[in-house]
């Protein structure tokens, strides 16, 4: 398998995770406009943050922030040191850095092997705003006010497991692609070998990988910062959890997500996890993926649906080719995994 593919839900309850742009004296949740109804979200941003948080204190190192240009300058812009070999986050969430000129050697980027989608409320819900007044201590109070809600907020996400490590570097004739490295990086690749690091041909181009055990790490790292994802605004006022209430993973060979329509929302019945259209997309699918299918949920999380599901896929539980724990239990479980080289195979392309 090359990818693995997944959806996640968030339970919001009375909370406010993610801001937008305020108004006057008035901060406002984001929120999209489908059909003219408010669809609260978290920016795929804010999460990727969340996640980067983890990983610190799980024990990586942040790539350092340096910012470039002046408040008032229209071109300024902050970024990471782009240094995938050494710093877990610029490896798995990708940056771009551009130099000063078109061609400035300096110029970097690459594209990110974990991806995720917004994460909006499957359903739509109009924020309650709340009045508040600061009056201590002033003989003219200060009103203000901010907007919160309660949601189950659901987003799609892939990892391309065998780029995790894995950089490409410019051909002869100095095009790369977007995960390639700037020469003084590349001119680095020797020591990265010396130290463990292969030199391949990697989607048709030159390439070299970190050594596996290292990539193992890294893949294990994201799903167990994931495990206990924490973070978002207003959490003075509005501490909540962000653990994921829902979470599916399924090992697939291609970039695809099978799971949009097994985890969805409909307006007036909201969230939705239908067991017989994963049944459906796995029949559809068969031979591009391996089982077992994982599903984290939470307990006490929608046992209504959790009952719905396990009765539609009664046949696949009991045969093992779907299996359901708790969230963190199922990705903290793959993380071991990876970690022991049982899922090495995950690290390469698939044959075809």
């Amino acid at each position: 398998m090359a990818y693995l593919a997944g959806k996640m839900v968030l339970a919001i309850e009375a909370g406010a995770p993610n801001n937008g742009r305020g108004e006057d004296t008035t901060t406002r949740v984001k929120f999209a406009r489908v059909r003219g109804r408010r669809y609260p979200y978290v920016s795929a941003q804010a999460a990727r943050r969340w996640l980067r948080d983890g990983l610190v204190e799980l024990g990586a190192v942040p790539s350092p922030v340096t910012r470039v240009g002046k408040a008032q300058n229209k071109a300024q812009k902050a970024n990471t040191e782009a240094d995938p070999i050494r710093y877990v986050d610029d490896d798995l969430f990708g940056y771009m850095r551009a130099g000063a000129k078109k061609d400035d050697a300096g110029t970097t980027l690459r594209d990110s092997p974990f991806m995720l989608g917004t994460l909006m409320s499957v359903e739509p819900v109009h924020p309650v705003e709340d009045f508040g007044v600061m009056a201590r201590g002033v003989t003219e109070p200060v009103l203000h006010g901010h907007e919160f809600y309660t949601a189950d907020l659901a987003a799609p996400f892939l990892l391309d497991v065998p780029r995790i490590g894995t950089f490409t570097l410019p051909d002869a004739s100095g095009v790369g692609r977007p995960n390639y490295l700037t020469e003084e990086q590349a001119r680095g690749v020797a020591e990265a070998v010396r130290a463990g690091a292969t030199a391949t041909t990697f989607r048709d181009q030159p390439a070299f990988r970190l050594p596996v055990e290292e990539r193992r790490h890294r893949a294990a790292l994201l799903l167990e910062a994931l495990a206990q994802l924490s973070g978002g605004a207003k959490q003075a006022l509005h501490y909540g959890d962000r653990v994921p209430a829902l979470i599916v993973l399924v090992p697939f060979k291609g970039g695809v997500n099978p799971l949009a329509h097994c985890v969805d929302g409909e307006e007036g019945v909201g969230l939705r996890v239908r067991g017989e259209v994963l049944r459906q997309e796995l029949a559809a699918w068969e031979g591009e993926w391996e089982a077992p299918v994982r599903i984290g949920w939470r307990p006490g999380f929608r046992d209504d649906l959790r009952a719905d599901f396990e009765k539609a896929c009664a046949e696949e539980i009991a045969a093992g080719t779907v299996v359901v724990d708790h969230p963190r239990t199922v990705l903290r479980g793959l993380g071991a995994e990876l970690r022991e080289g049982r899922l090495d195979g995950w690290f390469d392309d698939p044959a075809r």
